[in-house]
């Protein structure tokens, strides 16, 4: 595995420290997930750089015992942030990954954050349109480039000083050139749970309408002061939007236009079809209300009866999205052949991890379409008992992650792999044949490479990984001895 970087433990940054040519002046914010710290660039004398613009950097906390998605998060930012362009994103600085220290260096949008004017709502009526607008101008810019962010909220907006919006925070989003490391490695809805579109309920990641769904939430709670679907914390209580309409804004703020109505329940339709077909449609309409045309949405004055809910609820039971729709979003990646590399970074020999590069290396040379992913599986108890940190208190997931970074250097030198075609992933699974088993069928998945350590009693008794993946996968498996 060769010498490797030592790391700077996240807990130990300070103000002072320099990280790559980034020095930390100020910790701006400390969240459960990430600390954002603003930076100036200095040069090898610790002098500063002429700098053109306000930098931040995010940090990811790792404690051991977070949350594995949290981990994965930070890296799709990573991949996605650098692939965006425009007044609607903050510019891409600089990124460090888990090898030497994780951080992401960005613009910093110096304008205030949309999340405080929520505890202020119910807001003027002008104040709503305008915010709507601006919001939905953003929205189909990163549509246009091929982004879906699905965490649209507040908190995750930011205005520049002359009122432009910025969407920050794409931990949650997907790209349609990028591969989908949440929608991989996990099968619960990803989301902030006010704010999710029934179709993120369902596991569909690649409508950008989920994105004006989550809008219309947004100018419901901005004009009522009220959220519509409130704020449920099971998957039975996201599931309740699918038949339960909310209250109509005017049933609770009289003041506010039939139009304006019109928008917001428009947007909060359960049937992507029926919401606005693309952000611009929903600015334009804000923009010119006297051309909105008023249907039923406007003249609603409660809640659907219980008759019609009832048929809502019986509808949903067998509305569950099909694999077909959730992938379409990846067609151009899923049209290359998909090869994962399963490595065994804590036990394998280094002469088995140095057949098994080889190995995937001379699939690659032959495939030059292929995409490669990386797989370690973090065997953990089924009572969730095991120690997520090692004797040195670092974390168990990151220091595998970690590994399966050092394992792929040798195989993709001089390959030129893109992000699009290169991503890593920690399962953490009590059975490790049942994880790679599952993780291949639920991605298309053409080709497993994977080592077989010696043989054993033990072994031949029960049974080797490699050897239940062989009986049970539905792709090509190689196996590769020492």
């Amino acid at each position: 595995m060769g010498n490797r970087p030592a790391r700077i433990a996240p807990s130990a940054l300070a103000a002072g420290q320099v990280i790559d040519g980034f020095r930390l002046e100020e910790r701006l914010h400390q969240g459960g997930m990430a600390n954002l710290w603003r930076v100036i660039r200095v040069d090898a004398n610790g002098e500063p750089l002429a700098e053109t613009m306000p930098l931040i950097m995010k940090v990811p906390r790792i404690k051991g015992g977070e949350d594995p998605a949290s981990i994965v998060g930070f890296e799709v930012e990573q991949m996605i942030l650098p692939a965006l362009t425009g007044t609607h994103v903050p510019k891409y600085v600089a990124r460090g990954d888990f090898t030497h220290h994780a951080y992401l260096v960005m613009e910093r949008i110096e304008g205030p954050s949309l999340r405080p004017r929520l505890d202020d709502a119910p807001l003027p009526i002008d104040e709503v349109i305008e915010i709507g607008s601006r919001v939905a101008t953003a929205l189909h810019e990163l549509h246009r480039q091929h982004l879906v962010h699905l965490d649209v909220k507040p908190s995750n907006i930011v205005f520049r000083p002359d009122g432009t919006a910025v969407l920050v925070d794409f931990g949650l989003s997907r790209h349609d050139k990028l591969p989908d490391l949440l929608e991989e490695e996990f099968t619960l809805p990803m989301g902030t749970a006010p704010y999710m579109s029934p179709e993120q309920v369902q596991f569909v990641r690649n409508d950008p309408r989920s994105d004006l769904f989550a809008l219309g939430v947004m100018l419901y709670h901005l004009t009522t002061g009220q959220r519509p679907f409130g704020s449920p914390e099971s998957v039975r209580g996201l599931r309740r939007r699918l038949f339960v309409d909310p209250v109509p804004p005017r049933a609770i703020r009289p003041d506010c236009p039939p139009w304006l109505q019109e928008v917001i329940l428009k947007c909060l339709e359960v049937r992507p079809e029926r919401r606005y077909q693309s952000a611009a449609q929903l600015a334009l309409d804000l923009q010119n209300p006297g051309q909105v045309a008023l249907g039923s949405r406007a003249a609603r004055s409660r809640q659907s009866g219980t008759v019609k809910v009832f048929k809502r609820w019986f509808f949903a039971l067998g509305s569950e999205s099909r694999p077909s729709a959730r992938l379409g979003v990846a067609d151009q990646v899923a049209r290359s052949p998909i090869v994962v590399a399963a490595v065994d970074v804590d036990n394998a020999t280094p002469l088995l991890l140095e057949k098994m590069q080889e190995s995937v290396r001379r699939i690659l040379v032959t495939e030059p379409g292929a995409r490669l992913a990386c797989v370690s599986v973090m065997r953990v108890a089924r009572i969730g008992l095991d120690d997520l940190v090692d004797a040195n208190g670092q974390s168990r997931h990151v220091k595998q992650l970690v590994g399966l970074k050092h394992w792929a250097r040798p195989v993709t030198r001089n390959l030129e792999l893109d992000e699009g075609r290169l991503t890593f992933h920690v399962l953490e699974a009590p059975d490790a044949a049942d994880a790679l088993l599952e993780f291949a069928e639920r991605n298309q998945v053409d080709h497993i490479v994977m080592g077989a350590r010696g043989a054993s009693v033990l072994r031949r008794y029960l049974g080797s990984v490699s050897s239940q993946v062989v009986a049970k996968a539905g792709c090509t498996v190689t196996v590769v001895r020492a």
